[in-house]
């Protein structure tokens, strides 16, 4: 009755029967893996919340496949004020990063098609491809005392069916910007490169290697998804893009393919693409909050993580940071003792690391209730 691709197992994992349980008795917990700014304690512009009701003619609707053209050019000043020039016919909105995926893959994949993807990311890929009927082909990322692109690794997974490479740029949850000569020698390889830059504007160290985007490659066709939820903290808006660029003659026929995908959904609404120049010319005031809070929580971190035995590993940007642990157990068990100890934190099998014990913390915790659980973290691990 049902179709394979709805199918998923839906057996709780071990840690998430614990923090049920754990709830359902009261005890308490602090969040070491929040993700949500808009529970965080983030400030806002002051006229962010009206900008829906400001915004004009929110009731007049005129169904346009690739997004209202006002709402494309306030796309096009943002990547201006990142430091590149964008066609705003090369922009396309969706109602998220998620179905911008899955858009993509409907463009370039037929069912049993594969996509090239990295490992350690983040676990939602795995869905949205099977509900696209794509595979996912993991490609692991190089560690040498910092996470990079093996390109070589990657050129070892691409097979006949492959048909695009993703990139996450900074990843999740490493911290891992794409570099420009790992973006040359990828482009190199004569695939679509599907680049997810939402936690771009959030960088922690400077790196004059760092490709801004995968925008910066001028062949072949390079795709950037990029949204309203990280770039400007605000997940309920509900409004993506994805950006084309590379070669003119591939990014026209994509262009003409992905206008029949656009045109059978319409789904961004039309109130937060009217307020959209807004929301976007307003966004500086969470998103300096957040990268000061990422900054002030990474250096509790590293000074809680010195001289223990848990290590802190490099991270780049984005809003969580990864922790090796001792191999004396698995990262799961490790997760469960942390909760008995009251902190809640991701098991690195979650992001499909390795063996190795690794654990993954959330930066954009507030910074008194950070410093706690990880004082915790390192006398339970540590």
């Amino acid at each position: 009755m049902f179709s394979e691709r709805s199918a998923r197992e839906r057996s709780p994992n071990r840690l998430s029967v614990a923090v049920a349980r754990r709830r359902a008795f009261g005890a308490a917990l602090v969040d070491l893996t929040v993700s949500n700014p808009t529970l965080a304690g983030i400030p806002y512009a002051p006229n962010v919340a009206g900008a829906l009701a400001r915004a004009e003619e929110v009731l007049r609707y005129d169904p346009e496949p690739f997004g209202l053209m006002s709402a494309r050019r306030a796309v096009t000043e943002l990547w201006r004020a990142r430091g590149l020039e964008v066609a705003p016919e090369r922009v396309a909105l969706t109602a998220s990063t998620s179905e911008a995926y899955a858009f993509v893959f409907k463009l370039l994949c037929d069912p049993g098609d594969e996509v090239l993807v990295p490992a350690p990311s983040y676990p939602l890929l795995e869905h949205l491809g099977a509900l696209e009927n794509v595979r996912l082909v993991p490609y692991e990322l190089g560690y040498d005392g910092a996470w990079f692109i093996d390109v070589a690794e990657v050129a070892r997974r691409v097979g006949s069916r492959t048909r695009a490479v993703v990139l996450v740029s900074p990843n999740n949850p490493t911290g891992t910007y794409l570099k420009r000569d790992e973006l040359s020698r990828l482009s190199a390889l004569g695939l679509p490169l599907v680049s997810d830059e939402v936690f771009g504007d959030y960088a922690l160290v400077e790196d004059a290697r760092r490709a801004r985007s995968v925008l910066e490659a001028n062949e072949g066709l390079v795709i950037a998804l990029d949204g309203l939820s990280k770039a400007a903290a605000l997940p309920q808006m509900k409004l993506a893009w994805l950006t084309l660029g590379g070669s003119a003659p591939l990014v026209d026929e994509a262009l003409a393919r992905l206008e029949l995908v656009l045109d059978a959904f319409l789904s961004p609404s039309t109130p937060v693409q009217r307020a959209l120049p807004e929301l976007l010319a307003t966004r500086g005031v969470a998103r300096d909050a957040i990268g000061a809070r990422l900054l002030c929580n990474l250096a509790v971190l590293a000074r809680q993580c010195g001289g223990s035995a848990v290590t802190l590993l490099p991270v780049e940007g984005g809003w969580y940071a990864v922790l090796r642990v001792p191999a004396t157990a698995t990262d799961e068990e490790w997760a469960l003792r942390l909760l008995e100890a009251g902190v809640l934190v991701q098991p690195g099998y979650f992001f499909d690391f390795g063996e190795v014990p690794h654990l993954v913390v959330s930066l954009l915790t507030e910074p008194a209730v950070f410093a706690r659980a990880v004082e915790r973290l390192i006398a339970v691990a540590g």
